[in-house]
Order: C-alpha cells, then structure tokens, then sequence
C-alpha cells in the first residue's frame, strides 16, 4: 500500500537512485523534472491517469531512438505539445 502523505524531496531522489540501480540505469541519466513536468502537463489537460502511461510512453520512444539526453527530451516536447493543444472538448471515452 502507498503513503497518503507526498514524499520530502531527498526521499524522492533516494528512491530515483535505488530504481535507477535496480534496473541499471545511470541515475545522472534521468531528467527527473523533463519528465515530471510531462506528467503534469498530462494530468492538467488531458486526464490525471494519462501521465504516468504518457511518460512511460516517452521513456519507450526515448529508449527505442537511441536512449541518449536528445532523445528524451524529444519525446518529452512532442509528449508536452500534445497535451498542451489536447481539446478540452474530447470526450472521457477517447480520453
């Protein structure tokens, strides 16, 4: 079960450097606020369930061009346009 009370900042990035380990990744290589502004921009325009599916689907882009700094942030400009230009007038269903 989660904590219902939000995470101090160096738990954050604790928990971001033992993850990055456990899969092998170089924590120095994750734009940890790229990506949380993504999720937000999901979440505030298009549906709050959407961001962590979205920057899932921008790491998968990301890793599937190459995996490098570029490629991320990439995937995370055209994650973010889509969602800033995503009509509020769609409906729940296709959302």
């Amino acid at each position: 079960m989660s904590a219902s009370t939000p995470l101090p900042p160096e738990a954050l990035a604790e928990w971001l450097v033992a993850l990055a380990a456990a899969l092998g990744l170089d924590p120095a290589d994750i734009p940890v606020g790229t990506l949380l502004d993504v999720a937000r921009d999901v979440a505030h325009n298009v549906a709050r369930p959407a961001a962590p599916l979205s920057t899932f689907l921008v790491g998968l882009a990301a890793a599937r061009n190459g995996g490098t700094p570029a490629a991320i942030e990439a995937a995370s400009a055209l994650a973010t346009r889509l969602a800033l230009t995503w009509p509020p007038d769609q409906p729940e269903v296709t959302r």
